[in-house]
């Protein structure tokens, strides 16, 4: 379901935006039926600090509606010459309306624009079918720096 807002625009997030984009983050997570103590284990890797925002290795861009922030994503540029998509993040209210898909393709041209020739990501298992369906290779998995044991499907785009 698509559902065009009245006025959205992504933009670079901004420093001070860094609480917000973690909450953002963590609310996202949970929609997904994960128990309080899975979250918690998560709780370090779903937050975001102003020093990573303002880090010229990474873009961090928000997608704001009616001047709401409501969804987000950063990509880390890595010395290899490719990106990781370390984030991507939607409003539980807002997810299955098109706005993670037009992130997807904004962090690409983003990537791209930086010369990056494919981006990476580590993907939720609950998020593997909208990776697939954006045109992702799955490339095997990795496991997850917050809950030892788990192994997180590994995709990219190339670019």
């Amino acid at each position: 379901m698509n559902v065009q807002p009245d006025e959205y625009k992504i933009r670079a997030a901004r420093n001070y935006e860094a609480q917000c984009l973690s909450e953002l983050a963590f609310r996202s997570k949970r929609y997904w039926g994960y128990d309080s103590e899975f979250m918690e284990g998560c709780r370090d890797e779903l937050t975001y600090s102003s020093a990573q925002i303002n880090s010229p290795a990474f873009d961090f861009r928000v997608y704001e509606e009616n001047a709401r922030v409501i969804a987000f994503y950063a990509l880390h540029h890595l010395p290899s010459g490719a990106a990781e998509l370390e984030a991507l993040f939607v409003d539980p209210p807002r997810i299955g309306c098109g706005i993670g898909r037009q992130l997807a393709e904004h962090a690409k041209k983003t990537a791209t624009a930086r010369s990056a020739k494919r981006i990476i990501i580590e993907s939720d298992p609950y998020a593997q079918s909208f990776y697939l369906a954006l045109g992702a290779r799955s490339i095997g998995s990795r496991e997850s720096a917050s809950i030892p044991g788990r192994y997180l499907p590994l995709f990219e785009f190339s670019l």
